[in-house]
């Protein structure tokens, strides 16, 4: 009977270590994944991040060309209109 007890206790201890090695590989396999996806992510975050500033600087060069010619067209407007002083500085 006590051989058996303990026969039974080895074979737990034994079931343990093995459960305990396959949950190191697991934590391992997450870690390396969690890595994994933290590179992604970031790799993503920055593409997104350049993709919005690339969207922002062509939407900012476009507001400044618009802006230029309503600026060049009010001044075609007054050019010419008798006044000296906007005909010298225009």
């Amino acid at each position: 009977m006590i051989i058996d007890v303990q026969r039974q206790v080895q074979d737990m201890m034994k079931i343990a270590g093995e459960a305990n090695t396959t949950i190191t590989e697991m934590k391992g396999v997450i870690l390396k994944a969690s890595i994994y996806n933290w590179i992604m992510n970031m790799t993503h975050i920055f593409g997104i991040s350049e993709n919005l500033q690339n969207l922002v600087q062509r939407d900012m060069e476009n507001w400044v060309y618009q802006i230029q010619r309503c600026l060049a067209d009010k001044l075609d407007d007054y050019k010419d209109k008798g006044n000296k002083y906007m005909n010298d500085n225009i």
